[in-house]
Order: C-alpha cells, then sequence, then structure tokens
C-alpha cells in the first residue's frame, strides 16, 4: 500500500515504519495517523512480519508532537474526534501481537512522546528528547500521555514532566524509564532492528502470548495475573511452536518455527 506521509519496509522478518514529514518534524496530523492506522493493520495480517520499528525522518525529530497549525483550527468537537482517532491508532499498534519498538532519533514530544509509551521498547539516540509540553498551549496531552506516562514512570514524574511542560534529555529519560538505552544517533536504527531482529527470531506464539500477559495483567491483582499467565502458559502446549521448540533444544538444533 502507499502511503503519503511513511516509509514502510520489511526485511528479515522486521517492518520498519517512518514518519515521513521532516519538514513538519515530523508531526502527527489526521492523515498521518490514518496512514499509521493502515500501516498497523497491514503489519498484523503480514505472518512474515515478527516486529515492528518505527522512527522519524531527518535528524532532528521522532515526532514531535501532533500538528499544531491543524490543530490551531479545531472546535471542540473536532478535537474530540482527533484525540479519539490518536487513542484509536495507539490502542492498535499496542495490541499488535508482535513487538513494536522506538528508535527515537530527535524530539518525541507530545503526540511523539505519547507514540513511544504505545510501543513495547524504547531505543532513544544521544540527541533525543522526551517531553509532553502541551500545557506551554494551554493544552493536555491528548493521545493518552497522562495515563501511559504515569504507568510507566508514576504519578509524581509524570506530573512534573506534563505540568511543567519541561523537555529532558536521553540519558534523564533513561533514568525514568522512557527509554531503555541511549546510543550513538548513527548506530540507533541498527541497534533497535538488532533487538527486533532477535525477538523475531523466537517462537512468535510464545511472543503473542508473552506481550498480552504482561499488558493484561500490569491492570489486575497479582493473584488475577497469575492466573492469567498460568492460562496462557498451559494454552501455549495445545500448539505446533511449543513441541517445535522443545524437540529442538533436545535435538540440539535451531526451532522451525510455524506460528501455529
Amino acid at each position: 500500500m502507499p502511503f503519503e506521509n511513511l516509509i514502510v519496509e520489511v526485511a528479515d522478518g522486521v517492518a520498519t515504519v517512518t514518519v515521513n514529514r521532516p519538514k513538519q518534524l515530523n508531526a502527527l496530523d489526521r492523515k498521518t495517523l490514518e496512514e499509521l492506522s493502515a500501516a498497523i493493520d497491514q503489519i498484523g495480517r503480514d505472518r512474515a512480519v515478527r516486529a515492528l520499528v518505527i522512527t522519524g525522518a531527518g535528524d532532528k525529530a521522532f515526532v514531535a508532537g501532533a500538528d499544531i497549525a491543524a490543530m490551531s483550527r479545531l472546535g471542540a468537537a473536532e478535537a474530540r474526534d482527533f484525540a479519539a482517532l490518536g487513542h484509536r491508532v495507539f490502542a492498535q499498534l499496542e495490541a499488535l501481537p508482535v513487538v513494536t519498538i522506538a528508535a527515537v532519533n530527535g524530539f518525541a514530544l507530545g503526540g511523539g512522546c505519547e507514540l513511544t509509551l504505545a510501543c513495547d521498547l524504547v531505543y532513544a539516540s544521544e540527541r533525543a528528547r522526551f517531553g509532553q509540553p502541551e500545557v506551554n498551549l494551554g493544552l493536555v496531552p491528548g493521545f493518552g500521555g497522562t495515563q501511559r506516562l504515569t504507568r510507566r514512570v508514576g504519578p509524581m514524574r509524570a506530573k512534573e514532566l506534563v505540568l511543567t511542560g519541561d523537555m529532558v534529555d536521553a540519558a534523564t529519560a533513561k533514568a525514568m524509564g522512557l527509554c531503555l538505552e541511549v546510543v550513538a544517533p548513527e548506530k540507533l536504527l541498527e541497534h533497535a532492528r538488532g533487538k527486533a531482529r532477535t525477538v523475531a527470531s523466537r517462537g512468535p506464539v510464545a511472543v503473542a502470548t508473552a506481550k498480552r500477559l504482561i499488558q493484561q495483567g500490569a491492570d489486575l491483582s497479582l493473584a488475577e495475573a497469575n492466573g492469567l499467565e498460568r492460562q496462557g502458559f498451559a494454552g501455549l502446549f495445545g500448539g505446533e511452536d511449543a513441541k517445535e521448540g522443545m524437540r529442538a533444544f533436545l535435538e540440539k538444533r535451531p526451532p522451525r518455527w510455524k506460528g501455529i
């Protein structure tokens, strides 16, 4: 499927989606969100894709937020629809059964920071900057930032970021749990793709199950979450991949996954 604001590439079981609006610092307008939704749907239906890396075009921005020029023309009802679109797309991203990785190559502000929060793993360039600066515009985060950020870094740190609107550099972002590692700019994309290839080489049904268990269990009591894990663990024994994985281990050979 051709896209105007995205570049989509697939190699070695890894899809790379690049938000391609460098003149607008890769800001998210309605069209870009709709294209991102279509790309996620396309990737979810491609059984050859087992991991997804998201990054931004150019060397300045990952995604520098929502498109303020477009937002400035919205009324309350239109703003509600725009926020609902962002929420749907990011929920769609979270629901993908493959691992999703943000390669943050520059500014990840507002909607861009919220996009990283919807990904499973986040790696950052030394040039990366994270923040939720909406209060500087008289607004609040609208794509899940107040909620996912709180779950990621805790209520007090989330309040500091949202209420001040300040940016933090990559090292500070790592220290507070917004990203896992900080790497040199020229090594970032390959680093993220390397992690993606590692996950893509594992049992795809197990990866999808583990991702689902972690996400669903986070909002449950420990007893309920452990019950969910027992079900997920047992369920894998009815599939071909678990049998193949254990057989391959005993036979000292690489497994040949079928995804079932």
